[in-house]
């Protein structure tokens, strides 16, 4: 997600609305592997990162009270990330979408936080 939030900044001010424990355990039926509190905190400390916070809302949607409160004009994810449902919604309130490719810092290898579960069988 570094690479991700490193390209996403580009564009501007980037905001980073962390899912709540309550929701990732809602939408995945699985613990997350570092707290809500762990989260914010790491991407708060990231270079590219303006601020971030843990989502209020819940469901798939969890951010869609952020868009408004922060003036929202850019709305970015990645291709894992992309849904109509988000697309739909920028839609409806003028926000531009963009979708990034997922992709990994020159050098490293592309890794995913369901496929470190499973080589450590977490």
């Amino acid at each position: 997600h570094v690479e991700f939030l490193k390209q996403a900044s580009q564009y501007g001010d980037l905001y980073v609305c962390v899912g709540s424990d309550k929701n990732s355990i809602n939408l995945k039926n699985k613990t997350p592997v570092f707290s809500e509190e762990e989260r914010v905190f790491i991407v708060n400390n990231l270079k590219p990162v303006k601020q971030a916070f843990i989502s209020k809302g819940s469901g798939f949607l969890d951010f869609d009270y952020a868009l408004d409160e922060l003036g929202i004009d850019i709305f970015i994810v990645n291709e894992d990330g992309d849904t109509p449902e988000k697309r739909n919604l920028c839609e409806k309130r003028n926000i531009k979408y963009i979708v990034l490719e997922r992709i990994p810092a020159e050098g490293l290898p592309n890794r995913s936080t369901s496929s470190l579960r499973e080589k450590l069988n977490y």
